[in-house]
């Protein structure tokens, strides 16, 4: 049985331990490529560099169902940063009348850290307007649902780059009548006051959802159909503050921050080795444990991003983690000096500090959850990692710790000394 059991901790030491350097260093498997972990997790900008742009409503109190609005102009936000590369760039309401860009400059994704980018990507919320050749204007911003980029084939069987646009229904019977009345000619397509199109109307679109085509190349699609876009809504924004952050001082924060904790831990395994010997050996290797299982989430989980305050999160929960085995080691060690055996010590410890650990650990969930739903930028960051972090803390304080403790003790190492246990004869 005890042979057994040390084949079976040597077995889970080797696997864990070779999941945790694969996931440091990645690995080649054939065709198939394991990225590092850590080049997985989405940085957010005050790590990465980058910059933001603030956006203010302009006239709010003249404006009806603002909120609805401001979500639209968001989604616009959206499309319009996800079609130039943007992907990890971020967008939020600011208060009541404001809208928040940050684009974090990730140095894999090619694209150039001017901050300068956000603004020309962005623009302005312009105003759309599709005018007739009599000066008619038959479709406005709020009426157009959509416009992409999209390969078709031209009527001569030619497959080439095109922009399918869809219409409100309310506006699908005004331009049904307008491209009817106008077959044979131009359309001019107008953001703000500067024409950006004039198709050739060859149809009459009944649906409400039509194609512009042309000589297209792919970038000059996507952008007509950003162009578009940029004006589905009748919101007037401008421009309030544009800051940035350069590469080199987030990495510089980054290398810092992680300098600093690597210190910190260090410290902190070897005192739970002096202190609590094999049971402060084995909470070091539950930390070890917990850290990968939460760099695994954070690299999955592409909706949270890691900033400065979110390493600080991961620190604090660090820090519980440690404070939920503390309390278990204590209560241990008190179970033991009153003479009960070690595997009774380890029941009755765990079972009175479950409630405790408990306690200051869902209590803490709370208020982290209390900063998810109503805080802002970087400090939703601090509680995403606080909350993962005290989840994973409590799984590996509460069952693999247990479990390791265990399964020591099945292999024959029953020296209560070791276990923080005072030296007794013929004990």
């Amino acid at each position: 049985m005890k042979f057994r059991n040390a084949l079976l901790l040597i077995a889970i030491i080797a696997i864990v331990g070779g999941l945790i350097f694969i996931g440091i260093t990645g690995a080649h498997f054939g065709i198939y490529k394991v990225d590092p972990l850590y080049k997985q997790v989405n940085l957010g900008l005050d790590l990465t560099g980058g910059a933001y742009v603030v956006y203010e409503v302009d006239n709010p109190d003249q404006v009806d169902d603002l909120d609805s609005k401001i979500e639209g102009t968001m989604t616009v936000f959206r499309n319009r940063l996800d079609a130039k590369g943007f992907t990890e760039a971020t967008i939020a309401q600011q208060g009541t009348d404001r809208i928040r860009v940050e684009v974090p400059f990730n140095s894999e994704d090619g694209q150039g850290a001017d901050p300068n980018m956000i603004s020309e990507v962005l623009g302005k919320a312009a105003k759309l307007t599709i005018v007739t050749p009599d000066g008619d204007v038959v479709v406005e911003g709020d009426e157009m649902v959509s416009a992409v980029a999209q390969q078709g084939y031209s009527d001569t069987g030619v497959l080439q780059y095109q922009v399918a646009f869809k219409l409100s229904s309310e506006a699908a019977t005004k331009f049904a009548e307008a491209t009817q009345k106008y077959l044979g000619q131009a359309l001019s397509i107008y953001v703000d006051d500067t024409m950006i199109s004039s198709p050739t109307v060859e149809g009459v679109i009944a649906g409400g959802e039509g194609v512009i085509t042309g000589s297209f190349t792919s970038e000059e699609a996507i952008d007509l159909a950003i162009q578009i876009e940029s004006g589905a809504l009748p919101l007037e924004l401008h421009e309030i503050e544009q800051r940035s952050i350069s590469a080199t001082l987030g990495v510089d924060a980054l290398s810092k921050s992680l300098f600093a904790g690597a210190i910190g831990i260090a410290i902190l395994f070897l005192f739970m080795i002096v202190y609590y010997r094999l049971p402060g050996l084995i909470a070091d290797m539950a930390l070890v444990i917990y850290m990968f299982i939460l760099l695994l989430l954070l690299s999955t989980i592409k909706g949270i991003q890691l900033t400065l305050p979110g390493i600080a999160g991961i620190i604090l929960s660090i820090g519980m983690a440690v404070d939920a085995n503390v309390i278990i080691f204590e209560r241990f060690k008190e179970e033991l000096r009153l003479g009960k055996s070690l595997r009774t010590s380890l029941t009755s410890g765990y079972h009175k500090a479950l409630r405790t650990i408990l306690d200051s650990n869902i209590t803490t969930i709370l208020a982290a959850v209390v900063l998810m739903i109503f805080g802002k930028g970087v400090i939703k960051s601090f509680a995403y990692t606080l909350t993962l972090g005290i989840i994973v803390s409590m799984f590996t304080a509460l069952f693999v710790t247990r479990w390791f403790l265990r399964l020591f003790m099945n292999i024959g190492i029953k020296n209560k000394v070791l276990y923080g246990g005072r030296r007794v004869e013929n004990d």
